[in-house]
């Protein structure tokens, strides 16, 4: 039976394919990124996993590694998080400058279970500098909106609150300024998820 949380949504296809074809490593520093002038990124305000709220402009002068999803996911999202946060350490390890300037994000796509005490309790198993933002459905629908992102609530008999989500799940890096870099394969080692990373890290 097909499951259709299975199928990744990809409203910036284009761009993504371009992103995916160019080669895993470090460049030189002329390189144009892959996923330059794309429209995908823009301001928000939400809220953390702290309660706090918080917006775009908080995160200015740091690039920003950011993953829609939701902690409820059976299996994608928590895999996708699991490189994100190994793809960090790798980087970590290999160049702690370049590590602390990059800020992973995670927003979720499912606000109505994923309250901040479950963030709270989600995101730091995956990475401690990970943050989790949520917000109202509205929010939420206008920031998915924004980065490109597709999610939709998969009907369930009954009203059955197990229900699942399917939404893309591309891993977008963007720049100091909010402009997207790069997608970062989440089909790579963690060492080449930090080589990609370092790659546009300036």
């Amino acid at each position: 039976m097909n499951n259709p949380y299975r199928n990744r949504f990809a409203p910036v296809a284009l761009a993504i394919a371009l992103a995916l074809a160019g080669p895993i490593g470090c460049g030189g520093g002329n390189e144009t990124p892959p996923l330059a002038g794309a429209r995908i990124g823009g301001p928000f305000t939400l809220t953390d996993q702290d309660g706090k709220r918080v917006s775009d402009k908080d995160f200015a002068g740091k690039y920003r590694l950011v993953y829609f999803g939701y902690t409820f996911c059976p299996d994608i999202c928590p895999t996708d998080l699991q490189k994100l946060g190994q793809g960090m350490r790798a980087l970590e390890k290999d160049d702690a400058a370049a590590a602390e300037k990059i800020q992973p994000i995670f927003i979720s796509i499912d606000p109505a279970r994923d309250t901040p005490a479950i963030l709270k309790a989600y995101v730091p198993a995956f990475h401690p500098r990970l943050i989790g933002l949520t917000g109202t459905q509205a929010e939420i629908d206008a920031v998915a909106k924004e980065y490109a992102v597709f999610h939709a609530k998969v009907p369930t008999k009954d009203g059955n609150p197990n229900y699942l989500m399917n939404h893309s799940t591309q891993m977008v890096l963007f720049d100091p300024n909010g402009a997207p870099l790069a997608l970062i394969p989440q089909d790579k080692s963690p060492a080449e998820m930090a080589a990609e990373m370092k790659r546009w890290v300036k």
